[in-house]
């Protein structure tokens, strides 16, 4: 079975972890997707790139996920999540895909 690039795997945390809160109006089910999510991108990173790596972009995808907050005052919500996920998929491919 083909391997998700860990890239996805941040971006789709951010936006299917905001898309989970938003629609079962469960803010922890939307917590936990988002977790499980950069859990499983950390791990992956981890492998491809190292520890340092791993641990810088686990804090931008932390970091991503508290800025899309204010960001979402300015520009509305999906668009500050859908911004936050592409930032963190570029992060991610560069830092730990395409190494791969």
């Amino acid at each position: 079975m083909a391997k998700v690039p860990s890239a996805v795997v941040a971006a789709g945390g951010l936006v299917s972890g905001y898309g989970v809160a938003r629609w079962t109006r469960k803010r922890q089910l939307g917590g936990a997707v988002l977790a499980v999510a950069g859990a499983t991108a950390a791990q992956q990173w981890r492998q491809q790139a190292g520890g340092k790596a791993a641990g810088a972009l686990t804090a931008a995808y932390v970091a991503a996920f508290a800025g899309s907050h204010p960001l979402a005052k300015k520009v509305g919500a999906w668009p500050a999540v859908f911004g936050v996920a592409g930032a963190m998929a570029l992060a991610s491919w560069v830092v730990a895909d395409r190494r791969g």
